[in-house]
This record gives structure tokens, C-alpha cells and sequence, in this order.
């Protein structure tokens, strides 16, 4: 308890100068996280934790917990480095609105003026069989911002998946292939829904990277690293990991239901594409590997209105549009939440982020990692381990935010 104490008193003044508000978390519930994630991974339900909690622009706590490799029993380190997967989608959202604020396109432009590939864009209509179907010709074009808000009918799995060989990487790979072509052929995909229609969660931002690359010049890798990695600090995050940071990255595991022991996940392209293979697929909606000392900085920005030590990286009008609801009577899913660009949104009724402010910003990534940006209570938070299939471990997530949220006085 003296430890989160000295930490509230005394953190660094990495993501702001202002004096932290010592009565604004309860030292006493911040140890009840601890035991909680300690619990947790000495019981094996997972194999390491870390999280930060940011309020007031000062770090109030940062832990971790667990083995970065089980085997070895390697203590987990706080500065050890994470698969984010979908928490890639953030920083290729805000690539796209630094180009956006530099006149290069309009949100609301077809994709298909830059990218032909998807030029007179087809609907799939479903027949009674996998094999049995028709296409219709969508009755608009694929908008930038359908991509962005994940409008575009563009889905992960996709129900011809099995009956055609797209050569469409699954979130990561060790192959040679470059994000042009993958991105031509999630092209040849006929749509499954209308754009604008539905809220269908897919590969919309590897579109969108590819999009930064044409536009810029650059591969999104060098674009990112230039105009947001380097500005932000964010010394850590990559697509692959140089060999003096390989021994940082924690092990990927495996579990088919919750009571099952842990295992060393069994598909080694998930495990290990951020230190083998060819390294030239630069998927901007899955790729990236960061810390949560890293990952904090990014959603600072986003707190802070685009601005970072006194510099604006991205306009705080852009961040404005990110933040305010882009689907409309669409909700996420199940979690009655709403989306903007890049971000999900919590609403009144969330029935997922729970005791989140509404307006709190969030989102995570299939290998179990999650952050949560509170405007309200001007408090960020994040939670990482490795571990997949990331369905079995929502819940940990989750209860992680309503403890941090009790925490608070």
C-alpha cells in the first residue's frame, strides 16, 4: 500500500505537469486490483498481467504480475512487450486523420479513388449452400469513413472463405507479402452488407494503412514511426521487433475453456511474427507490439485533444471527430456502445464497459489487451496479458475496469 501511495505523491511527469489529486483514487482499493491480478495468475487462469492507471495526467499505478515465459518461470517485467493487435487500429486512425488535416483526401471520398480495387463494389447474397450464392451491385461506393467507423461491409471471416482461396493473411504473417497486395485482395471479397448499413467489425483499417502508404509515399511502418511513434516517445512499439528487444517479448498461450491448464499457443505465426519471417506485411489493423508504458502515451493524445509536452500532434478537431458517434442507431455488437473513428464509445445503457463514464473511449485486441479513456474523470487505464482465444478472457478485462473504477474516491 506505501508503494501505490508513493507512486500517487511522486510519479513521473512523462504525460503532464500537472499536480496529481491525491484523494482521487483509494489506496486501499487500488491494493484490491494487485490481489486480484496476483490471484489470477498464481492460479493460472493467466499467465501475466500489467496495467497502468493515469489520472490527472500522472501515473497513479503500474504492475505486473505472472510469468512472461511459464516454462522458464520469468517474472514478468513492466517494460516487457506485448502483442496489441487490434490496438493497432488506433494509431492507423490517427495516421489518417494527420493526412485528412493536410488536404490529401476528404473523409467522405470513395477508397476506391485511391485504391481501383474496389471500384463498383458487390454484395453477397447468401444461398443454401456455402457454394450457392449471388452477387448484387452495391448501390454506393466504399467511403473512407464507412472504413473508419467499420461501415463498410467488410468482415474478418468472410462466408466464401471456404470455398475460394483469397490469400488474405489472418491478423499477422511470416510470409513475403507487402500490404498492396493483401489489400487487393480483401478487394476481390464481394461486400456483406450495403455500405453504411451495418456496424461489421473487419479488416477496414489494414485498407485504411495501405491508403497512408499511397498517400504519403512511405510504407505505413515509416509513416507511423516518423509522424507518431517518434513525436509520442512511444520508443517500444513496432511492427517487428528488433533482435536487441526479442528477449522482451512475453510468450502467447493457450486455453479451450477457462478451467484447462495453460499452454504454449499452438499456432506459431501468432507466437512469433514479431521475430521471424519475412517482416514486410505491415497490417495497420493488427500488427503492432507495444508496452502499456508505450500504449499510454497514444491515449493521452486522445485525452489531451491531440496535443502531447505542449505540441499539437493531430488536431483537436479531428479528435473531436474520432470521439462522437459515426453509426448513427448502429451499435457495437451487443454492447448497446456506439462508434466513432477508431474507437468504440460508451454509451448510457453499455452493457460491456460497465461503470465507464458515457463518452469513455475504449477498445482491445484479440491477444488480451484493453484500454479505457475517461474524458469525464480525465483518467486513462490499460490492461495487457497474452493470451488467445481472447473470448475466454472479456471477462477479466472487465472486471479489470470495474476495479479500477472502484477505486476511485
Amino acid at each position: 500500500m506505501k508503494k501505490i501511495f508513493f507512486l500517487i505523491l511522486f510519479s513521473n511527469l512523462v504525460f503532464g505537469q500537472n499536480e496529481p489529486k491525491i484523494s482521487a483514487f483509494n489506496a486501499e482499493r487500488i491494493q484490491k486490483i494487485n490481489n486480484f491480478l496476483e490471484d489470477y495468475t498464481k492460479t493460472g487462469k493467466a499467465p501475466n498481467a500489467v496495467y497502468m492507471i493515469i489520472k490527472d495526467n500522472k501515473v497513479v499505478a503500474h504492475e505486473a504480475f505472472g510469468y512472461k515465459n511459464l516454462e522458464n518461470k520469468t517474472p514478468l517485467k513492466k517494460d516487457d512487450i506485448f502483442r496489441i493487435a487490434s490496438q493497432t487500429k488506433l494509431l492507423t486512425t490517427l495516421c489518417v486523420m494527420m493526412l485528412m488535416e493536410e488536404g490529401h483526401f476528404y473523409l467522405d471520398e470513395p477508397i476506391s479513388k485511391f485504391i481501383p480495387a474496389f471500384a463498383d463494389p458487390k454484395i453477397y447474397i447468401k444461398g443454401s449452400t456455402e457454394s450457392e450464392y449471388t452477387l448484387k451491385p452495391a448501390s454506393k461506393a466504399i467511403t473512407i469513413r464507412h472504413l473508419l467507423s467499420h461501415t463498410a461491409g467488410i468482415p474478418y471471416e468472410h462466408p466464401l472463405d471456404k470455398v475460394k482461396n483469397y490469400d488474405i493473411p489472418f491478423f499477422n504473417s511470416v510470409k513475403n507479402e507487402k500490404l498492396e497486395d493483401v489489400v487487393n485482395s480483401i478487394a476481390q471479397r464481394p461486400l456483406i452488407s450495403e455500405p453504411g448499413e451495418k456496424f461489421i467489425y473487419g479488416l477496414n483499417t489494414d485498407i485504411l494503412g495501405r491508403l497512408v502508404e499511397i498517400v504519403s509515399g512511405k510504407s505505413l511502418s515509416d509513416f507511423m514511426t516518423e509522424r507518431l511513434l517518434k513525436p509520442l516517445g512511444m520508443k517500444d512499439t513496432h511492427f517487428y521487433l528488433p533482435k536487441e528487444k526479442a528477449g522482451r517479448l512475453v510468450e502467447l498461450y493457450s486455453k479451450e475453456k477457462i478451467s484447462d491448464q495453460l499452454t504454449v499457443h499452438k499456432n506459431d505465426v501468432y507466437r512469433n511474427y514479431a521475430i521471424s519471417g519475412s517482416q514486410t506485411f505491415y497490417s495497420g489493423g493488427a500488427g503492432l507490439l507495444s508496452t502499456v508504458a508505450d500504449y499510454a502515451k497514444v491515449c493521452q493524445l486522445v485525452l489531451n485533444h491531440g496535443k502531447h509536452a505542449g505540441k499539437q500532434i493531430v488536431s483537436r478537431k479531428s479528435i473531436a471527430e474520432m470521439t462522437k458517434n459515426q453509426i448513427g442507431g448502429l451499435e457495437v455488437w451487443d454492447r448497446q456502445d456506439k462508434f466513432g473513428l477508431g474507437l468504440e464509445i460508451a454509451s448510457e445503457n453499455s452493457h460491456y464497459l460497465d461503470l465507464a463514464s458515457a463518452g469513455s473511449l475504449s477498445w482491445g485486441g484479440m491477444y488480451c489487451s484493453e484500454f479505457t479513456i475517461d474524458p469525464k474523470e480525465n483518467l486513462t487505464f490499460l490492461f495487457f496479458t497474452n493470451v488467445h482465444p481472447y473470448g475466454l478472457y472479456s471477462d477479466l478485462t472487465r472486471k479489470f475496469r470495474i476495479m479500477v473504477y472502484q477505486s476511485l474516491n
